[in-house]
């Protein structure tokens, strides 16, 4: 046996050691389980490993590196190098993208809520803010309008909401609190047993959230058209981490977004086609609200809601009104396809 290794033998074990310590692996902070809302996640996830052979590679973990509400935290001091976070968990932390859910915007489809989110997490103000936690804002988590599942007698009148306990974060909770709502902010891991133990009569999500946290299995109606605004969640990296990435690892990452984004946006067009079919499957009244209440709901929340954003957040030095007209005009310009 001979004792020592040949000149070959030896850059043969040291290349493979190094390319051990070349690899790049990321932790991802999500809550849950896998469904629609984390999709794009996934996506990423597979599309950096494919472009890179297995070099860089992310772990996501849904619950088991944070809380929910805790995921811009632990990106913030480098707890891990990817987290999704709603908004509307911590407003005062980041307070630009709450822009994005201001009620009654207008936003139609999924493309056009990619649209205006990509506008507002490319504004100066955004990435600043971003930055005092150390996070990049990357994607967003595009969602469709909010609507309610109710227990009891489906509530389709204004007054309806007066005392409504009602599941809504951030903008939609001051929504239904202007028309006599109560909301409260219980995060989507909680809003099953809330709604199970009689803590909220309502609770407000989006498709894919009702049926994966459970609450459209307690629910006798579901409003089909109320669609008072959405909840913003965007997917971040930490600013250190994204840094030290080779130049092929961050190539592989940002141009793997747009094919991750796309994902998202088939998969979920898909529950929505099977939508009506759950409802009935569950035994789940599809409750159409009378247009003219709509009308008064978003005459009562949408403009004092709107004003009261842009001057608080220019109280505290950040351009509100700017940042409300870039929705508004990237809206626009997507409804027209310019």
């Amino acid at each position: 046996m001979n004792k020592y290794l040949s000149g070959a033998a030896v850059a043969a074990l040291s290349f493979a050691f190094v390319s051990e310590a070349a690899a790049t692996e990321w932790n991802v902070s999500v809550w849950g389980k896998r469904r629609a809302f984390t999709e794009h996640v996934e996506k990423l996830a597979e599309l950096v490993s494919e472009k890179t052979n297995g070099e860089f590679t992310m772990n996501v973990s849904y619950g088991g590196l944070s809380k929910n509400r805790e995921n811009l935290d632990g990106i913030s001091i480098g707890a891990f190098e990817m987290a999704q976070f709603c908004a509307g968990y911590h407003a005062d932390k980041n307070r630009v993208i709450t822009v994005l859910e201001l009620p009654f915007l207008g936003v139609e489809n999924l493309e056009q809520e990619v649209a205006v989110s990509t506008a507002v997490y490319a504004h100066p103000a955004a990435t600043e803010e971003m930055a005092q936690w150390n996070a990049k804002l990357l994607m967003t988590s595009p969602m469709p309008q909010y609507n309610l599942v109710g227990t009891g007698e489906p509530r389709d009148e204004l007054a309806d909401f007066e005392g409504m306990r009602v599941r809504a974060t951030g903008g939609l909770g001051e929504a239904f609190k202007a028309v006599g709502g109560v909301p409260t902010s219980v995060t989507a891991t909680e809003a099953y047993q809330a709604m199970e133990g009689g803590v909220v009569d309502t609770v407000a999500f989006a498709q894919h959230a009702h049926l994966s946290f459970g609450t459209i299995n307690q629910a006798d109606w579901w409003t089909a058209n109320l669609n008072p605004g959405t909840v913003n969640c965007p997917v971040v990296v930490n600013i250190d981490a994204y840094e030290a990435l080779s130049d092929a690892e961050r190539e592989a990452l940002d141009s793997s977004v747009p094919e991750a984004i796309d994902h998202y946006l088939t998969n979920y067009g898909l529950l929505l086609e099977k939508w009506d079919a759950v409802l009935e499957e569950k035994g789940v009244q599809k409750v159409e609200i009378d247009p003219a209440v709509i009308s008064e709901f978003r005459a009562k929340a949408a403009d004092p809601a709107k004003d009261a954003w842009i001057a608080n957040m220019e109280a505290q030095g950040l351009p509100g009104q700017e940042l409300y007209d870039l929705v508004v005009k990237t809206l626009a310009d997507a409804k027209s396809g310019s």
